[in-house]
C-alpha cells in the first residue's frame, strides 16, 4: 500500500466510507487489520485516504463488515481501483488542490443540481464572466494566475454536456452585472441556449415570489453511482465544505426541494432571461 501525502477529496471519500462501514460492524482497528493481515496503523491510514486499497482486500472488508449492499460495494471498488487522469491533473501544483477536487467530483456524478443566488453557476459562466469574477479577489491574482483559474472554469463545462444538470438562480444574479454590458448580454444569451439541451433544466426565482427566504442555500449536489455516494458541495468562509453524512445530504436534499419548488417552470424561466436581456 503505497502511502499518499495528499489524498484528493475522491480518496478521502472511499476512506470515510470505509471507516463507516467498520464503525457500523462495531470493529475496532486492530480487528480489521487481522482481517487482511496488516497493522492497525495501515488501517488508519487507508481510513484517512494517505493509503489505497485493492478490489480484493475491499470486498474481504465489505464481507467481514456484514455488508450486503452490493451496488455499494461496487462503488467503492471502482473509486478504489479509478486510475482515471482527468484533465484536471494538467493543474496539479499550478492551482489549489479544491480546484481539482471539485472538477474530479463533477466528471464522476451521476447528476449535478445546483442553487445559486447571486451569481451565475460556475458551470453556466462564460469567460468574460468568470475572470470579472476572479479578478475581483482581494489580493489581486498576477494575470498568469487568473489565466489558470479561467481556463479551468472553462473546461469544467465539459461536466454539463452528458450529465444531466439541474439548475436553480435567483433573479438576482441574472440582473448584477458582473462584467461589463456586452459581456452581460453575451452571459444571458449563453445560459438561454444551454438550457435548451434535454439534460439541461434552468428554473428562476423572480424577484416577485413571495415566501422566499432561501438566500443562503446555495449549493452543488453531486450524485454518486448510489445515493449513499452523494455529496453536496457548499461555500464557507474558508472555502468550500463537502458534505457527505445521510442524515445532512436528507436535510439538503429536501432544502433543493423547498428551493425549485419557489422557482418559476423552465419555460416561465427563459422567458424572464429573456425579459432581462432586453432590459440591457
Amino acid at each position: 500500500m503505497a502511502k499518499r501525502t495528499e489524498p484528493t477529496a475522491r480518496q478521502a471519500r472511499l476512506a470515510v466510507e470505509l471507516r463507516r462501514l467498520r464503525e457500523a460492524a462495531g470493529l475496532a482497528s486492530r480487528e480489521a487489520a487481522a482481517l487482511l493481515e496488516v497493522t492497525a496503523p495501515q488501517i488508519s491510514q487507508i481510513e484517512s485516504g494517505l493509503a489505497g486499497v485493492s478490489e480484493k482486500r475491499l470486498r474481504r472488508l465489505a464481507a467481514n463488515y456484514s455488508c450486503h449492499d452490493e451496488s455499494l460495494i461496487d462503488a467503492l471498488v471502482a473509486m478504489a481501483t479509478d486510475r482515471t487522469r482527468g484533465w484536471w491533473e494538467q493543474y496539479r501544483t499550478l492551482l489549489p488542490a479544491p480546484f481539482l477536487d471539485l472538477a474530479e467530483l463533477e466528471h464522476h456524478a451521476t447528476f449535478l443540481r445546483e442553487a445559486q443566488f447571486l451569481y451565475v453557476p460556475g458551470l453556466l459562466q462564460t469567460e468574460d464572466y468568470a475572470r470579472a469574477v476572479f479578478r475581483y479577489r482581494v489580493p489581486e491574482l498576477p494575470d498568469d494566475d487568473l489565466d489558470l483559474r479561467v481556463q479551468h472554469r472553462m473546461q469544467r463545462k465539459a461536466a454539463r454536456e452528458t450529465t444531466p444538470y439541474e439548475v436553480v438562480v435567483h433573479e438576482a444574479a441574472l440582473r448584477i452585472m458582473v462584467c461589463d454590458r456586452a459581456a452581460w448580454r453575451v452571459q444571458l444569451a449563453d445560459i438561454l441556449e444551454v438550457s435548451e439541451a434535454c439534460h439541461v433544466t434552468v428554473r428562476v426565482i423572480p424577484f416577485a415570489v413571495e415566501g422566499f427566504a432561501g438566500a443562503a442555500s446555495a449549493m452543488m449536489h453531486a450524485g454518486g453511482a448510489v445515493p449513499k455516494l452523494d455529496t453536496v458541495v457548499r461555500d464557507a468562509p474558508n472555502g468550500a465544505v463537502y458534505i457527505d453524512s445521510e442524515a445532512q445530504l436528507s436535510d439538503l436534499r429536501s432544502l433543493f426541494r423547498r428551493v425549485r419548488a419557489t422557482a418559476l417552470t423552465p419555460e416561465r424561466s427563459r422567458d424572464l432571461i429573456h425579459r432581462v436581456a432586453k432590459e440591457l
